[in-house]
């Protein structure tokens, strides 16, 4: 039962209550401070880490910087010339057409593998194991054993697309099959990391919404299109996000498997930047626009994708 002394309707209610509500708001104040103090020394890691050299880099971008000082003041010349260099533009065109087809790719046949083994069958650990193999390869001893294998000489790929007459020439020696090996080695070893978070989707999707579906006289196609596939999206969502953003700053698989004739924006950067050249204006403003350019791909997933995403789960 109520008191009078602490009603707020009775007379004096609200002085009594006063002290109660003062109190209360000098413990979330003290809350807040000790929150900012215990987390303080992780964001001053992160900020020196993290954010120091990406700005030194925007500042350095804006000079005519070497290696042994920054120079003057030049604008925006350096990024005007990292966009007039053809080798850039070409290395450009390489990442977007390796970005879009490679996840493209691993997004369909990880969907196709996760749905698969989601499912209760004999030896299921088993299948799940061996598909997450190529997965744990390190990125340079795949591009490394697949370049082996595509070898003029003594690639076995080639002998056996020479020998069916597919083609004479060596699939390493021009930019289109370069392009095509990538992909696929590309698709060979992250397809396995997309199934793992597609499936971890499925994982989380209730078993009752697919039988109730299956009940009202729904099709395996119809369940999979206007259930499971609304259901998948934020996996999908974050699991496109991911590799997207990995595809676009593609280096080591380009930098090992093609011998540094195929160029992505990565190494374009690294190429600007190396200290044989000892000039940094070009390289640090293409470092730049690719971080910016990443920056820009996941805020148009996330603000597109992901705003569509939470328009259907409020519904």
């Amino acid at each position: 039962m109520t008191s009078v002394a602490t009603r707020p309707d009775a007379p004096g209610g609200d002085v009594a209550a006063a002290p109660r509500r003062r109190r209360m708001t000098r413990a979330r104040r003290e809350e807040r401070r000790t929150a900012l103090a215990m987390l303080s020394p992780a964001v001053a890691v992160i900020v020196a880490v993290a954010f120091l050299p990406v700005l030194y880099t925007i500042y350095l971008s804006f000079h005519d910087a070497t290696v042994t000082r920054t120079g003057g003041w030049v604008g925006f010349d350096n990024y005007s010339g990292a966009l007039r260099d053809e080798v850039f533009r070409t290395a450009l065109a390489n990442t977007v057409i390796f970005t879009v087809v490679s996840v493209a790719l691993e997004l369909a046949l990880g969907l196709a593998i996760a749905v698969g083994i989601n499912r209760a069958f004999r030896g299921r650990g088993l299948v799940r194991t061996a598909v997450l193999v190529p997965w744990a390869f390190p990125v340079v001893v795949s591009a490394l054993m697949w370049r082996l294998m595509l070898q003029d000489q003594v690639g076995i790929i080639t002998y056996v697309v020479q020998e069916l007459g597919i083609t004479d020439s060596p699939i390493l020696g021009d930019r289109w099959p370069l392009m095509i090996a990538a992909i696929l080695v590309d698709v060979w070893k992250t397809t396995p990391f997309m199934a793992l978070l597609l499936l971890a989707g499925l994982q989380t999707i209730p078993r009752d919404v697919l039988e109730a579906a299956e009940m009202d006289g729904a099709t395996a196609w119809q369940r999979f299109r206007d259930v499971t596939l609304p259901l998948l999206r934020p996996a999908i969502l974050v699991a496109v996000l991911f590799r997207t953003l990995e595809a676009w700053s593609v280096y080591d698989l380009f930098w090992v498997m093609t011998d540094r004739r195929l160029d992505s924006l990565s190494t374009y950067v690294y190429e600007g930047v190396r200290v044989s050249q000892l000039q940094f204006a070009t390289g640090t403003a293409a470092a730049v626009l690719v971080f910016i350019s990443s920056i820009v791909i996941a805020l148009v997933f996330i603000k597109g994708f992901g705003a569509k995403t939470l328009q259907e789960d409020e519904r």
